[in-house]
């Protein structure tokens, strides 16, 4: 093989539209821009969204709901896999050991829900738990400290 013999391959490459090259190319004239108007013209470039005069959709169709700038964001960790860390030897969970365990991710604010049942007593640092997570927690003998 050598570089004079390489070829693309069969039907990864087509001819070009020879546009604006006479009236016999089928091209020629406008060179299938159309007549007259904006985009007939060269250098022409519409905004995003536009379509042609007509209303755009994101006009049209109505606006609803509301985002919450403040809102706060927990990454839901249940009593069950915590029973699962335990089970490994962890006597003191922190947000630490959930996110090397892969529960969550690095930028990750951390909150134990009670869904599943723990039997040991550990103690859990996190920043935030649900009622009944802090009372599966504590009736295992363990404790639920809360981050600062």
């Amino acid at each position: 093989m050598k570089l004079n013999n390489l070829k693309p391959a069969v039907g990864s490459t087509h001819t070009s539209k020879r546009l604006g090259r006479g009236q016999g190319s089928g091209k020629g004239g406008t060179s299938t821009r159309g007549t007259k108007g904006a985009q007939a013209r060269a250098g022409y470039e519409h905004k995003i969204g536009f379509e042609g005069g007509q209303m755009p959709i994101q006009r049209r169709l109505p606006k609803f709901g509301f985002k919450n700038p403040t809102r706060v964001e927990y990454k839901a960790v249940n009593v069950a896999e915590l029973e699962a860390l335990a089970a490994q030897g962890v006597t003191e969970i922190t947000v630490a050991e959930i996110k090397a365990a892969g529960l969550a991710g690095k930028n990750d604010l951390v909150k134990v829900l009670g869904n599943g049942d723990i039997k040991t007593a550990v103690t859990v640092t996190v920043d935030a738990f649900s009622k009944s997570a802090i009372a599966k927690i504590e009736a295992a003998g363990g404790k639920a400290v809360v981050n600062e």
